[in-house]
């Protein structure tokens, strides 16, 4: 059971809709029980509640379809600078 941080308060600090919400800490802590590095400093031992820590802390962004898009251009675009240098 998810104890803290609390959904209301996850979903304050994301903005988005629960199931967003749900699906993201899902694929974080399949990825972290899959062996992936978590990114907090808490000694928990539950994944879900790694990734709901992660993203409390800011360390997950959850994006949007066009968010997403956006920042794979952007990210794009500096890989195209540094190329160009």
């Amino acid at each position: 059971m998810l104890v803290k941080p609390t959904v209301p308060e996850l979903l304050r600090k994301t903005k988005k809709n629960r199931y967003s919400l749900v699906i993201a800490t899902a694929k974080r802590a399949r990825q972290i029980s899959k062996g992936s590095k978590p990114m907090t400093k808490d000694d928990d031992i539950s994944p879900i509640s790694l990734a709901a820590d992660e993203i409390e802390e800011g360390k997950v962004i959850i994006f949007d379809e066009n968010q997403w898009q956006e920042e794979q251009e952007k990210l794009e675009s500096e890989k195209n600078k540094e190329e160009n240098e």
